[in-house]
């Protein structure tokens, strides 16, 4: 069962009327999700700089298009594997730089505890696709997570925000790495299952002979 802290996606009442207003302005899949990437750049940038309130307003804005990129494809049947590994990508590159210019900050402020965790978060984060993408090339279907990009985006936004960076990312940083084993165990325990050798039949069980039916009367 795939307990989840957030859904995977926004309920379509809230997508489908801005997604109508993107198809409507010819934005493409590609175009959302380069522009989030392009989002988190500056946002990082701020952050190193101090920033950090703008930053992380910045960080849940440039996020946000990526709930908007995978419905705009369904939306004009244009999604395709290229598109997915796309997205995948510059997410993983997003959730990077900004975690990198959280790092740039703790250090110029003299804060090594909080360069060290975000470097702990970066490793956390990058490992969690990284199962999930080791485990679909070995044709499993892995979606299992507790704290997947989603609860990731919105805890990063919401400690810059608030002020809690160095608590935000205990959090984010021990989440993430949990995360990834638990994605590692379940996947582990679902090879395990099906690489196991079938149970050999016992050989007195093979060689009982099978009773013939009683004819019917």
């Amino acid at each position: 069962m795939n307990v989840r802290l957030l859904p995977a996606r926004p309920p379509a009442v809230a997508i489908d009327p801005i997604v109508r207003v993107l198809v409507a302005v010819g934005a493409t899949p590609a175009m959302l999700t380069t522009a989030g990437l392009i989002g988190n750049v500056f946002a990082a940038a701020l952050i190193a700089r101090g920033d950090i309130l703008l930053g992380g307003i910045v960080v849940l804005l440039a996020s946000a298009l990526d709930m908007f990129d995978g419905a705009l494809a369904r939306a004009t049947g244009t999604a395709s594997r290229f598109g997915a590994m796309f997205d995948s990508v510059l997410d993983r590159f997003s959730e990077a730089v900004v975690l990198f210019g959280i790092a740039w900050y703790g250090i110029k402020v003299g804060d090594p505890e909080q360069a060290l965790l975000a470097f702990a978060a970066v490793v956390g984060s990058l490992m969690v696709s990284y199962v999930r993408a080791r485990a679909e090339g070995l044709n499993l279907q892995l979606r299992d997570g507790i704290f997947t990009r989603s609860e990731r985006v919105v805890l990063t936004g919401a400690m810059l925000i608030l002020g809690y960076v160095t608590i935000g990312l205990w959090i984010l940083a021990a989440a993430s790495l949990f995360t990834a084993f638990q994605r590692l165990w379940i996947a582990s325990r679902m090879l395990l299952t099906e690489d196991a050798p079938p149970r050999a039949t016992s050989p007195a069980r093979a060689s009982r002979p099978t009773a013939k039916p009683e004819p019917r009367r």
